[in-house]
């Protein structure tokens, strides 16, 4: 299983539009994604693709996220879903 680290660089962290973006992103990919905050059991992880998911965990700004993905292509996907997450898009 492909996993990377991901920093939530939007200043409201993972809420309303970034959620969006990133959701969406998670959902147009072959790959089921799961998220979980840094440090939280792997089995706890939730749907990356489902904006309400995202919305609940809670991440604010400086948070540090846990992507998983498995199959092929897992890492690559993982690579552009944590760019969307790095990215502050409340500052665009």
């Amino acid at each position: 299983m492909a996993e990377r680290k991901a920093t939530v660089a939007s200043r409201v962290g993972l809420h309303a539009r970034p959620a969006s973006i990133f959701a969406e992103a998670a959902g147009d990919l072959p790959l089921e994604v799961t998220i979980a905050m840094d440090g939280e059991p792997a089995e706890e992880a939730m749907d990356a693709s489902s904006i309400l998911s995202l919305m609940s965990l809670g991440a604010s700004h400086g948070d540090v996220v846990v992507l998983r993905a498995e199959g092929d292509g897992a890492d690559e996907a993982l690579e552009a879903l944590a760019r969307i997450i790095e990215t502050d898009h409340d500052a665009e």
